[in-house]
């Protein structure tokens, strides 16, 4: 079996990631799950024509980062099948990789169960609104259902950066300028400095990976444009503790008045099981209203969680309360509710009390 048949039996079944490692038969990551293919535990050297045959269908793409630094992120896409997130990188001596399949066309946000109080995000003219959450859980969907509904209803010029592309935005109303890093542009900091000089109205950043990045990030959403972005965090409370703690502590107290300024909603989500074997998001939602853009501004981040949970409605959700929600409607299950929550404990005596 070679790589695109692979890939096509992947994309068959369904299955959102596929793994390719050593020692172990080419695994297929299926609503959450993993399964097994019925092929014999793959060896170093059928892992290298793997690796080769990748980036024979990437194209333009050669092996020389790979080789240099020991990972290498980009995308593929095969005509008639779907497009592919790679990661390849060195273990223990030998190559693997790990394929993210990703569809051609932007997903509808309400088949995906995506509410559409996240989809108006890009109703903001200007501002910096985060989707945060760990790895894997539909952060870049998200977005690129929001950036999906901009292009269908604004005129805008909408600006991605991403490492590497995902999904692919057709112009429509808006004109979609699409950026990867390392192939068009040097690094996230050098396209968004050049973005502010291209007339963007909305800017997608793919994340904000460093101290530079932020910064500049937060300049482009103080002089009036949207920006969308990205961290690998849980929960509002810990996706501002970041971003303050990434910056030496004598300008911590400047960066927490930046964001005061400039931050308008923080996204966080989660993908969980579901009773019925499928995965569904769960999210939590922090709009920056007066009172959270005080206790910011004072350093009383910790409190904010409070505020959220006596706010309610769409404006405000906290995980837990999104969680205990899931459970009531019969969707989870007790185990997942706890096990993904952000506080297991409280959780649980409400569970109780259900």
């Amino acid at each position: 079996m070679d790589v695109k048949q692979i890939l096509e039996k992947a994309v068959k079944k369904g299955a959102s990631d596929v793994f390719i490692v050593a020692g172990r038969p080419i695994c297929l990551k299926i609503n959450g799950r993993l399964e097994h293919e019925d092929t014999d535990p793959l060896k170093p050297c059928g892992i290298n024509a793997f690796v080769e045959e990748i980036y024979q269908l990437s194209n333009q793409r050669n092996m020389t980062n790979l080789i240099e630094t020991g990972d290498d992120d980009f995308a593929v896409a095969i005509a008639g099948l779907s497009r592919f997130r790679v990661n390849i990188y060195k273990q223990r001596g030998s190559f693997a990789a790990v394929i993210r399949i990703i569809r051609f066309d932007i997903p509808d946000p309400n088949e995906l169960g995506i509410p559409g109080h996240i989809i108006e995000l890009g109703n903001q003219n200007n501002g910096m609104i985060l989707v945060t959450g760990p790895a894997g859980s539909g952060k870049s969907t998200t977005l690129a259902c929001i950036i999906d509904a901009i292009n269908q209803t604004r005129e805008s010029h909408i600006i991605t950066l991403e490492d590497p592309l995902e999904y692919l935005h057709h112009h429509q109303k808006s004109v979609v300028s699409q950026r990867e890093v390392y192939i068009d542009t040097k690094s996230y900091v050098t396209a968004l400095k050049a973005s502010l000089r291209q007339s963007p109205d909305v800017i997608l950043l793919g994340e904000m990976r460093d101290l530079d990045t932020i910064e500049v990030a937060m300049t482009a959403a103080e002089t009036g444009h949207l920006i969308f972005s990205t961290l690998h965090t849980i929960g509002a409370v810990s996706t501002i503790e970041r971003i303050i703690d990434v910056f030496p502590s004598g300008q911590q107290r400047q960066i927490a008045l930046q964001l005061t300024m400039v931050l308008k909603t923080v996204v966080s989500q989660q993908l969980v099981p579901t009773l019925d074997g499928h995965l569904t998001p769960v999210f939590e939602v922090m709009r920056v209203t007066p009172a959270i853009r005080t206790m910011i501004r004072d350093g009383k981040v910790h409190q904010i969680t409070g505020v959220m949970q006596t706010a309610g409605g769409e404006n405000m959700m906290c995980m837990d309360d999104s969680l205990l929600r899931l459970f009531k409607e019969g969707q989870i299950s007790k185990d997942v509710a706890i096990g993904h929550a952000v506080n297991p404990e409280l959780l649980q005596k409400k569970l109780g009390q259900s």
